[in-house]
């Protein structure tokens, strides 16, 4: 059984529904994210998204933007993020996906990046501009190293390629709650909760919203309605930004913010 799997029966089984936080792997240095990172698990985060740093992230707001280029400017590669997603590995068996441009896994070669990936831990990829029509090769190197396609569906999504999608899908849907780049956003938008249902009454698999959520309301409305779990980036990036010249202080800050999201997936929060 994949770890996404247990996980997600695990929540069910208890009546919760899954936070995750995401993280640009090595912002703004590579002890800072890995102490961010295990403060965020320790506060109650199911799940855990992780980012590679990238030059021209084109589905990423300014906050994600920003923390690509603190990774890169630490030194980030490839190569680290792996090492560094083996170091989660020693104290966590929480599912990891990671979010990633195509560019990075076709200069590497997509088998060999999945392989790696998977032989570091990853459970599932999620390669954000390449669509389901030219995604053979992710399938593919997906599959043969044990590591799940993710796939992003936005409310643009048709049915015919709602479908095309949930043919190769596995670990989890992401839905895209907004349309435009990454962001933390003040209101929820309402395309994001009739997404879910829109999805929920077509498949069986886990669907989890991300794009513009960042407050408590947010993850208890997108759990009323029925998702299995909620993404949160840009606003778990802003702490780490806030935190800069108080890098001390950040695990703790991270816990409290995590602790207050994870409240609303609690039984009795949907």
């Amino acid at each position: 059984m994949s770890r996404y799997r247990a996980c997600f029966e695990a929540l069910r089984a208890r009546k919760e529904k899954a936070f995750i936080p995401f993280f640009v792997i090595g912002d703004p240095d590579y002890k800072t994210s890995l102490r961010a990172v295990k403060a965020s698990l320790e506060a109650g985060a199911d799940m855990l998204e992780l980012g590679i740093g990238f030059s021209d992230p084109i589905a990423d707001g300014p906050s994600i933007q920003a923390a690509d280029l603190r990774a890169l400017k630490a030194g980030m590669t490839v190569n680290r993020c792996f090492e560094f997603i083996k170091d989660i590995r020693k104290f966590s068996d929480v599912p990891i996906g990671l979010l990633v441009y195509y560019n990075l896994l076709l200069r590497r070669g997509v088998s060999r990046f999945c392989r790696q990936a998977g032989k570091a831990g990853v459970d599932g990829i999620l390669a954000a501009d390449v669509p389901i029509e030219e995604a053979g090769p992710v399938i593919e190197g997906c599959k043969s190293s044990g590591v799940d396609p993710i796939f992003m569906v936005t409310p643009t999504t048709t049915d015919e390629r709602l479908q095309k999608i949930l043919v190769h899908a596995d670990g989890f849907l992401y839905l895209v709650a907004l349309l435009g780049v990454t962001g933390a956003r003040g209101d929820l938008h309402p395309e994001a909760l009739q997404l879910i249902r829109t999805v929920r009454s077509q498949t069986d698999l886990p669907v989890c919203v991300g794009f513009g959520i960042s407050r408590p309301e947010h993850v208890r409305a997108l759990s009323r309605a029925g998702a299995d779990g909620a993404i949160v980036g840009s606003a778990i990036v802003n702490v780490i930004a806030r935190n800069l010249r108080t890098r001390g202080k950040l695990p703790e800050a991270l816990r409290r913010y995590v602790r207050t999201m994870k409240s609303q997936t609690l039984p009795g929060k949907s």
